[in-house]
């Protein structure tokens, strides 16, 4: 049987909205996540904590070969646990809205 579970951790909007970006991707780096949001890096750093928090993401950094300094770029990944997190939550919401699709 499929899982139907309204997960308020997801559920608040950015944190609803990472969750969304992250699902069809194996990993996204910080800064396009925060330009896709329009939020700073304190306001992402905030929500993919609780998100971490709760096992639902991970992050990793690795140096960038592209840079010539010492920069790393943080990677971002919905982990399995999120990834079904997200989608009983997403067909929870879509229960409430009435709608089978």
């Amino acid at each position: 049987m499929v899982e139907t579970r309204f997960d308020e951790t997801i559920h608040a909007p950015v944190r609803l909205r990472i969750c969304g970006l992250l699902r069809p991707v194996d990993h996204l780096d910080f800064a396009v996540l925060r330009d896709a949001l329009k939020v700073s890096d304190a306001t992402l750093s905030k929500h993919l904590k609780t998100l971490a928090t709760s096992g639902y993401v991970t992050s990793s950094k690795v140096a960038s070969e592209g840079r010539g300094d010492a920069r790393r770029i943080t990677w971002l990944t919905l982990t399995r646990t999120g990834r079904s997190a997200f989608d009983a939550h997403v067909r929870a919401l879509r229960q409430i809205a009435g709608s089978s699709t």
